[in-house]
This record gives C-alpha cells, structure tokens and sequence, in this order.
C-alpha cells in the first residue's frame, strides 16, 4: 500500500513534533501499524509519505505501532495445556464449602420468597391488565401509563424468579 499526502507548507516555527501530530490525526487508525516518512524535496516542500524515499526521515510517533518487519507468521494449532494451581493458593475443606453454598441457597430461597411475593401483588394490582383507577388518575394517559409499568414489573420479576431458580440449581 502506498500512500503520500498532500504538499504541507508549515509556517515558520512549525516543528517535526507538529507534524507527527499531524500525521498521527490524518493517518489514523490504518498508518498505526506503518511508518511514517517525512521527506523534503529540492524545492522545501515536506511531504509525510508512508514508503521510504532516499533522504526521507523516519518519525517517531508516540503511540504508533511499529510496523513488522516480515509478515507475520502463520497461525499455529493451539494446544491446551492445564494451568497448573498455585501452592499458595487458598483452599477450603469440603465442609466449610458445604456450608457456604448452603448459606448461599437460604439467601437466594430468602429472595426468591421476596419476589415471589412482589409478583403476587403486583398481579392482584394488575388485574389482568385492567387495574383500578387512581383518584389522581382521571386523565386516561396517566391511567395507560401505570398500566404499561405494571406490565413491565410483572415481567421483570418473573424473570427475576426464573433467574433465582436457575442460580440455585447451579448450587452443589
């Protein structure tokens, strides 16, 4: 791929690391893997290229990514090798680990009885879908509105329910 930029007459005082800003913000994100060139031609026209030319000098872009230097190498098969546990790591006996997961099972119980019971009232609010009016509700909008939240707890806590029941079959 060659690509060369437009001619780029800099005012006076412009240094090199303005322009490698510059060519950072015009050449990203595809030159980030390339090298970036600045070459004068006999006139002084500077020219940010990203093939070498004689006389060109390289820039170092901070953040850049040097290109490879050859192609890189083919895919190989990647073999899994188990990773082995470290010696320090923290064990816990069989019967400390019973007793957490059973700790852990009266708490999900505990909050699964706590949306069972939000569903319970939610749906006797609901009322099939035809809930009581509100005395603050004598615009129908606002009526419409409640009903469609209704609606939407109802079913976020039937599949809170699913979600608990799930997690505490996973339980050993």
């Amino acid at each position: 791929m060659h690509m060369t930029m437009t001619t780029f007459r800099p005012h006076s005082g412009t240094t090199i690391a303005a322009l490698a800003l510059l060519c950072g913000v015009m050449l990203a994100p595809q030159a980030l893997a390339q090298n970036v060139y600045l070459c004068v031609d006999a006139n002084g026209r500077r020219e940010l290229t990203d093939s070498y030319k004689n006389g060109c000098k390289a820039l170092d872009i901070a953040g850049a990514i040097p290109a490879p230097a050859q192609a890189a190498p083919t895919r190989r098969a990647r073999t899994a090798t188990p990773v082995a546990t470290p010696t320090d790591f923290p064990k816990v006996d069989n019967a400390q680990q019973r007793a957490r997961d059973n700790d852990r099972r009266e708490i999900l119980a505990e909050e699964l009885r706590q949306e069972q019971a939000r569903l319970g009232q939610l749906s006797a609010e609901f009322k099939g879908g035809e809930p009581d009016r509100l005395g603050n509700e004598r615009n129908y909008a606002k009526y419409q509105e409640r009903v469609v939240t209704l609606r939407d707890s109802i079913t976020r806590s039937e599949r809170n329910i699913e979600s608990l029941k799930r997690e505490m079959a996973g339980i050993k």
